[in-house]
């Protein structure tokens, strides 16, 4: 603690003078009747009740005091009297600091500016801040502040606060959807011996008690068709996925995602399911299917439709359009001379498909705004599909994006056990260590056929709530520590 911060001593002497009148703020007990906004809602002259929560603003006014309380809800007004609280109220009042935290007890009434208070009858001191708050009235701008220290940011920017609560609202609501289409939640390890079902870099750990090194998982998949070969017919997980990769404004090395799995159903019952999941949870949370994303100023950047046509196009197709209808015709070397001359950079090692894909990624994906299926995409992008009947290049697959991202994935799921075999051995590259053979010995049981859908949420949140960067939709996101 800072003890040569003026601002803190003052508040630590303060501290001290409250305990020399016998009151320890760190002690005390309070139990609400209701919220603050439940006391302006249910107004009643002369309505008893018990609110508690932190001052956020006093004014004096001769002989009286007036506070602002303010709990999660909204904030009230207190009025306060001396010869109605008594002398020791009236001294913990002087030494009361804006970010206190206090309970209030009185009735409700309305002052001449018709502004619902409530007059303090009882005063009990809940907590003291030694810190003082941030500007109130310029709010908490610095943006690495913001992150680091999150309670500040909630705090000081009403519009954060809102952002998280709605965030809840959206987790709440998809597992509604769920449950009335009956399917069942379900929790798997994070800890993976193996780490499937995706392409990925994954942390390493090591499980002192097995004495062996473990992965945090990077995809939901391989244990959830566990359970449709088990016999669970429909099921889903939110949970949290971790890809020791980049970090921007898109990418959280921890990240939540949520995958659903429906026996007996295919890529195209997905694309049912998940235009219906997003729309009712956007209608739910947010009364509507126009989504406005704004700037700082406030001013409308774009507007996503969620009500409009959701397109659906070939992968191959929109790679025509921006590559050139010649595109897939191309050799390899010719491919990545025309990729790299539309400003497409490539590695070093670029297989042909990857190719096609950063430039589909890179040019194309940021064009997306509107809700759009991406079907039928490369079969090597997606070895847990099942192959196209219609072109054997290609994999039963939907990619929806909007807002210029990917937001949910979509697979007529591969049951086969030998093709599942050969695919994921391509992918492993010959290392052996690599396949989940576990996986592979399920699949021979025998699993039924179905469809099998991953969502990002921080991105759909991101759509939703009208925010351009991951981090101000993740509570506490990945920081490079201070030292």
């Amino acid at each position: 603690m800072d003890q040569t911060n003026p601002l803190i001593q003052q508040r630590l002497t303060k501290l001290e003078n409250l305990k020399e009148l016998g009151i320890d703020p760190f002690k005390g007990h309070f139990t609400p009747s209701e919220t603050c906004k439940q006391a302006r809602d249910q107004y009643e002259e002369g309505r008893q009740v018990s609110l508690c929560g932190r001052m956020t603003a006093h004014r004096e006014m001769g002989k009286s005091r007036f506070f602002d309380l303010k709990d999660q809800s909204d904030r009230i007004q207190i009025y306060a009297k001396k010869n109605l609280i008594g002398d020791q109220a009236w001294q913990i009042l002087d030494l009361l600091d804006l970010g206190d935290f206090m309970g209030i007890k009185g009735p409700l009434f309305t002052t001449k500016t018709g502004e619902i208070s409530v007059k303090m009858e009882e005063l009990t001191l809940l907590g003291k801040a030694i810190r003082p708050m941030p500007e109130k009235w310029h709010g908490l701008a610095d943006t690495e502040t913001r992150y680091r220290q999150r309670y500040l940011d909630l705090m000081a920017n009403p519009q954060v606060k809102e952002t998280f609560i709605n965030r809840s609202r959206i987790l709440k609501e998809i597992r509604t959807f769920l449950d009335k289409r009956g399917f069942m939640e379900v929790e798997t390890p994070m800890m993976q011996p193996i780490p499937g079902g995706a392409a990925a870099q994954p942390f390493v750990t090591h499980y002192n008690a097995l004495n062996s090194d473990f992965f945090l998982r990077i995809a939901l998949e391989l244990n959830l068709k566990r359970l449709l070969v088990g016999g669970l017919d429909r099921v889903f997980e939110l949970g949290r996925n971790f890809r020791n990769e980049g970090l921007s404004r898109r990418h959280n090395p921890e990240f939540t995602m949520l995958e659903v799995y429906q026996a007996y159903g295919d890529y195209r019952s997905m694309m049912e399911l998940t235009q219906s999941l997003i729309c009712e949870v956007a209608q739910n949370v947010l009364g509507t299917l126009t989504i406005e994303h704004k700037d700082a100023e406030g001013n409308a950047i774009r507007t996503i439709e969620l009500d409009g046509e959701w397109k659906e196009i070939r992968y191959k197709d929109l790679v025509r359009e921006k590559g050139g209808t010649d595109w897939f015709d191309l050799s390899a070397e010719e491919r990545i001379s025309r990729a790299e001359s539309l400003g497409v950079d490539l590695g070093e090692k670029f297989e042909d498909f990857e190719v096609s894909n950063a430039l589909f990624e890179k040019l194309i994906e940021p064009t997306l705004i509107q809700p759009t299926f991406v079907t039928h995409l490369p079969k090597e992008l997606i070895p847990l599909a099942k192959i196209s009947p219609e072109d054997s290049s290609c994999v039963e697959v939907f990619e929806l994006c909007i807002n210029g991202q990917e937001i949910a994935p979509a697979y007529t799921e591969q049951n086969d056990p030998i093709t599942q075999r050969m695919q994921l051995e391509d992918q492993a590259g010959g290392e052996q260590q690599k396949l989940d053979e576990d996986f592979l010995v399920s699949l021979e049981h025998g699993m039924p056929p179905a469809g099998g859908m991953g969502m990002g949420v921080d991105r759909l949140c991101m759509m939703l709530l009208g925010q351009e960067s991951i981090r101000d939709v993740i509570l506490f996101p990945q920081l490079k520590p201070k030292n």
